[in-house]
């Protein structure tokens, strides 16, 4: 049977390479009011999944 992506994944994350995972920051959504400039500032920043949740976000991927 065809291996099938992770239907959560594919609407949170982007594979880039065989070693990047692009995702987005929590801590986005509400609450905003009490948050620094600066803090929201970089919320918005790309970050990347880290290198120990890897194998697990790979495996949403079937990577």
């Amino acid at each position: 049977m065809k291996a099938k992506t992770h239907s959560g994944a594919k609407k949170r994350l982007r594979v880039l390479s065989r070693d990047k995972i692009k995702r987005r920051q929590t801590k986005t959504r509400h609450l905003l009011k009490n948050k620094s400039s600066k803090a929201k500032r970089h919320l918005g920043d790309v970050v990347y999944v880290d290198p120990a949740n890897l194998p697990n976000t790979r495996r949403c991927f079937n990577i």
